[in-house]
């Protein structure tokens, strides 16, 4: 898509008072343009404009371009505005590079939507309407809770989808989980925070800028609840509805004594929802929250669902942490785009979000199918564990491939992770070999040549 060029500018300019101020206009606006901050065909300030703003003679101003188009600098055609000539570039600058990192030939990353999935049209024609209903005031500074529409949607929405015990004034709208993981790591009680010992590491170390953390066991049932027991945390951080990355749910004894814990205690349960919308074998597992709303903590985000380029989560706070929350919240952080808060409710009222979720279900459970025909023809000796939901599956491996089957990936260009990478570096369990294959992030038509490299690798 072509861009249209700005049409005018103001344009700030530092002039050396020493010597002729035509031969100080002259030197600044050839610096402007050689270091690129005047781009290529952008109009400059007419003759009468900048005089005014820098204090000149009209004339001073009107030789000064007639110069620097006879010299190549800027272009002038007779009715239009003077611009920055198209052949002067700006020089490179040495050991910088424009590049962005380059994407790998087939990507398999968990943790990534097709970014062709976002519902544009919908999405904008939800901010329109939502933008044109919305008083003046949510233009103006907002409650650091978020958007009153915003939390009143996903207070019917998380009680419906999810079964989440959720008060909208208890709701706190947040940029996502790194930014609730932050917040409950500065209000949550003295004390080490329990983690599961697979996870994402960068949550992890979120957690460790303030705090220690101690590894909860992992098994074909889930987190180990019963090891909190024998911990000083203060708080514990799971994913019961799909454990990631190992695609395993907690069971219904172990939620029990997560709670218990927490009561016994005076701890707090923090839910990560991850995945919890996406199972496809079955309806998907109501969310731990509406077991004790007072002990767990319920976080969830459309970084999976819409795209991580929007930046809404929420938290479903218990009554005894809301202020300290908020304060945090108000102090340290800006609210979400009030723009993007009203659209995400106006989605969720109208039901578009639970139409597009759906779709993307019924995508992804095709992908993961297609996956998993795709190892039992070609390389039936490669296990998926773990349920079928989410957006990701590990292939368990026989002892001693990981590290292999990586750098055969590698150098054909295929991105992935092992299994290795998510481990806690204090976690007990038993190491085994696997592959965490994200199906959600190629684009639809880079998908089969994505999975036909990945059974390659696999040989």
């Amino acid at each position: 898509m072509a861009l249209h060029r700005v049409t005018s500018v103001d344009l700030h300019l530092d002039l050396d008072p020493s010597g002729s101020r035509r031969a100080a206009l002259s030197t600044a606006l050839r610096d402007a343009v050689r270091s690129g901050r005047l781009e290529p065909g952008v109009a400059l300030p007419s003759y009468r404009a900048l005089s005014a703003d820098l204090g000149l003679a009209r004339n001073t101003v009107a030789e000064t371009y007639a110069e620097l188009v006879a010299e190549g600098w800027l272009t002038a055609r007779r009715g239009s505005a003077t611009r920055v000539a198209h052949r002067a570039q700006p020089a490179p600058v040495a050991g910088a590079s424009r590049e962005a990192d380059p994407r790998p030939a087939f990507d398999l990353r968990p943790g990534r939507p097709d970014p062709t999935s976002f519902p544009r049209s919908v999405w904008l024609a939800s901010a329109r309407r939502a933008i044109n209903a919305a008083p003046s005031d949510a233009f103006g500074p907002g409650d650091p809770r978020g958007r009153i529409e915003l939390r009143t949607a996903l207070s019917d929405y998380l009680a419906r989808a999810r079964g989440v015990r959720a008060d909208p004034q208890r709701i706190v709208v947040c940029s996502g989980f790194s930014q609730a993981l932050t917040m409950l790591s500065d209000t949550a009680p003295e004390g080490p925070v329990a983690l599961e010992s697979f996870g994402l590491p960068f949550h992890r170390s979120i957690v460790e800028r303030s705090r220690t953390t101690v590894a909860l066991g992992v098994d074909d049932e889930g987190c180990v609840a019963d090891e909190l027991d024998s911990t000083a945390a203060s708080a514990a951080i799971l994913t019961p509805s799909h454990q990631f990355p190992t695609g395993v749910v907690l069971n219904p004894a172990r939620r029990t004594a997560a709670v218990q814990w927490a009561r016994d205690t005076g701890g707090t349960v923090i839910e990560d929802d991850y995945d919890g919308e996406f199972r496809y074998d079955r309806k998907p597992i109501g969310a731990m929250q509406g077991l004790d709303p007072e002990r767990v903590m319920y976080v969830g985000s459309v970084s999976k669902s819409l795209s991580p380029a929007v930046r809404i989560g929420w938290m479903v706070v218990p009554e005894r942490l809301l202020d300290a929350v908020i304060a945090v919240k108000g102090i340290r952080e800006a609210t979400v785009s009030t723009a993007d808060q009203l659209t995400l409710a106006e989605m969720i009222v109208s039901g578009r979000y639970d139409r597009h979720v759906r779709t993307m279900r019924m995508r992804y459970r095709a992908r993961r199918d297609l996956l998993q025909r795709s190892l039992t023809q070609y390389r039936p000796e490669v296990v998926i564990t773990g349920i079928d939901a989410g957006l990701q599956a590990v292939l368990a491996l026989p002892p001693g491939r990981e590290a292999e089957v990586s750098a055969r990936a590698a150098r054909i260009g295929l991105a992935m992770e092992g299994l290795s990478t998510f481990r806690h570096p204090a976690a007990e369990d038993a190491v085994y070999d696997g592959l965490v294959v994200g199906f959600s992030a190629p684009t639809e038509h880079a998908y089969p040549e994505t999975i036909r490299a990945l059974v390659s690798v696999l040989s």
